[in-house]
């Protein structure tokens, strides 16, 4: 019987040699899947200060295993809105991404968000898969996804 690994989430800056190295892994598989890195689409700025942050998952021998991260949307300071970007777990990491998005939740009701949105690829069906299972719903598109017939957009009350 396999025995669940330990998940440990930290949070860290944008731009450490961890979160470098999982956000490169990140790129590069959605490159893979979109034909899009989706680096264009996150900014580590905006997950510095009071209301966002970059988490990495890692276990217990320190092996990095994925990460999340969390901005306030539209950048107003005021915002009952927190967005999920660069979510990612690394290949065969088990329990991670659930982890890494239930902190996430966690610390977007601790900075008082009401909802929480992100966008994915139509095409990344996984993802899709994933988040719906976690209770995200289908909402109207925003921002840059507006008229963006390969992105959807989900969203979940916290």
């Amino acid at each position: 019987m396999a025995i669940a690994q330990q998940v440990i989430i930290t949070a860290v800056d944008a731009g450490s040699v961890e979160a470098e190295q999982l956000l490169d892994d990140l790129s590069d598989a959605l490159l893979s899947i979109n034909g899009d890195s989706g680096r264009s689409s996150f900014d580590a700025e905006e997950t510095r200060g009071g209301r966002g942050g970059f988490f990495i998952a890692s276990n217990s021998d320190g092996d990095l295993l994925g990460c999340a991260a969390l901005r306030p949307l539209g950048g107003d300071g005021n915002s009952t809105i927190g967005e999920l970007k660069r979510m990612y777990a690394r290949p065969g990491q088990a329990g991670v991404g659930a982890a890494l998005l239930a902190h996430v939740e966690t610390q977007a009701r601790h900075h008082g968000y009401v909802h929480l949105w992100l966008a994915t690829r139509v095409v990344n069906a996984r993802a899709m898969v994933f988040y719906r299972k976690h209770g995200y719903a289908d909402i109207l598109a925003y921002g840059k996804y507006v008229g963006a017939a390969q992105s959807i957009c989900l969203g979940k009350v916290l």
